[in-house]
C-alpha cells in the first residue's frame, strides 16, 4: 500500500499534471507534437530519396559536379556555396538560442537583437536556395539524352567538362516553337533549346579533341567516357534532343530522378524555413511592441524557436544526403 502511495506521488512529480505535463504548456506540447509529425514526414521522403539512389547508384549524379557555383564567381567551386549557406543556417540557431536565453531573462532588447539576426540568417538562406534552384534549372553544360533515356555529356581529352556553345555549330535554319495556336489546340512545346542533336553531332565531328561521356559509373566511381569514335556512333544513332539544365522531365546532369527529388525535399525545407521567417518577423515585432513583456514570460519566442532548430536539424539531413554522400 505504501508502495503504490510513493509510486503514485514519484509519477506525479515527474508528470506534472493539470494543464503542464512535464511542466510544458498547452502550447508548447502541441509545437513538439508537430515537430515529431514533421520529422516523420521528412524521414519518409530522404528514405525514399536513398531507396531511389542506391537503386540507380550508376547513373546518378556526382553531386561534386552538379553544385560548383557561386554568385559572381564563374570557376567551378564544389560545395562550397552549399556549405555557406549550411554555416548561414546554423548561425542563425545560435542567435536563436541566444533570444530564446535573453527571453528567460525578460531582456527584451537582447531577444530583439538576436531575433532579428535570425531572421536576417534565413532570409539570406531562402534567397541562396532560390539562387541555387535558378542555377540548377538553367544549367551550365548542356547535354544530349537519347533515345533510352540516358544522358550524354561532352568532356575534353583531360575529362573536363565542354559546353555545347564551345563546340557546337550554328545552322542557318530558323526553327520555329509550337504553339497551341499554330496546331493541335491541346499540344503545345516548352522552351527550344539552343541548338539541335545535329548540330552537336556537327561540332562533334569538327572538334577531334571532344569525348562523349555517359551518365553510367565505371569501376572507379567516375562517369564512363568513350572513345572517339564511340562518341561519333553514340551521338549519331541515339542522340534524340538537347537538354540544357533540369526539370522535373530531363536532367542534363543524369537521371531525371536525381532532380525530382532535389525540387521537391529542397522545396519543402525552403518552405518550411520560409515560413519560419514569416513567424519569426511576426514574434520579432511582438517583441518590439511589448507584448510579452506584458505577458511576464517570452514562451512565444521559445515555441518558435523549437521549431527553428528543428528546420536547421532537418537541413543537416538534407545537406547530408544531397551534398555528401
Amino acid at each position: 500500500m505504501d508502495t503504490t502511495v510513493v509510486n503514485t506521488e514519484t509519477e506525479a512529480k515527474t508528470w506534472g499534471g493539470g494543464n503542464q505535463p512535464l511542466n510544458a504548456s498547452y502550447g508548447k506540447m502541441m509545437m513538439w507534437f508537430f515537430i515529431v509529425s514533421d520529422a516523420l514526414t521528412f524521414s519518409g521522403f530522404l528514405a525514399a530519396y536513398g531507396f531511389s539512389r542506391f537503386k540507380f547508384i550508376e547513373s546518378w549524379p556526382i553531386a561534386d559536379e552538379v553544385f560548383t557555383h557561386i554568385p559572381f564567381y564563374h570557376e567551378p567551386a564544389p560545395m562550397i556555396y552549399v556549405a555557406f549557406m549550411t554555416f548561414i543556417l546554423i548561425m542563425s540557431s545560435v542567435t536563436m538560442v541566444l533570444a530564446v536565453d535573453a527571453g528567460h531573462h525578460m531582456n527584451k532588447a537582447k531577444v530583439t537583437f538576436y531575433m532579428f539576426l535570425t531572421i536576417i540568417g534565413g532570409l539570406i538562406f531562402v534567397g541562396s536556395q532560390a539562387w541555387e534552384w535558378a542555377t540548377f534549372i538553367k544549367g551550365d553544360y548542356g547535354a544530349v539524352q537519347t533515345k533510352g533515356g540516358n544522358i550524354l555529356q561532352f568532356v575534353d581529352t583531360d575529362g573536363h567538362r565542354v559546353a555545347l556553345s564551345d563546340f557546337a555549330i550554328s545552322s542557318s535554319n530558323d526553327r520555329v516553337q509550337h504553339e497551341r495556336k499554330d496546331g493541335i489546340w491541346f499540344l503545345s512545346e516548352g522552351t527550344l533549346p539552343s541548338y539541335t542533336v545535329d548540330e552537336v553531332y556537327k561540332g562533334l565531328e569538327a572538334n577531334p579533341n571532344i569525348l562523349v561521356r555517359t551518365q553510367l559509373l565505371d569501376e572507379n566511381g567516375h562517369k564512363t567516357v568513350l572513345s572517339r569514335e564511340e562518341s561519333i556512333e553514340q551521338l549519331k544513332n541515339n542522340g534524340k534532343i538537347v537538354v540544357e539544365g533540369a526539370n522535373l522531365h530531363v536532367n542534363e546532369y543524369g537521371t531525371s530522378l536525381f532532380a525530382n527529388f532535389f525540387f521537391f525535399i529542397t522545396g519543402f525545407h525552403g518552405f518550411h524555413v520560409f515560413s519560419g521567417v514569416v513567424i519569426n518577423i511576426i514574434i520579432f515585432f511582438n517583441v518590439i511592441l511589448g507584448t510579452y513583456e506584458k505577458r511576464k514570460n517570452y514562451e512565444m519566442v521559445e515555441k518558435v524557436g523549437l521549431y527553428w532548430h528543428f528546420v536547421d536539424l532537418v537541413w543537416v539531413f538534407v545537406f547530408t544526403f544531397f551534398y555528401l554522400v
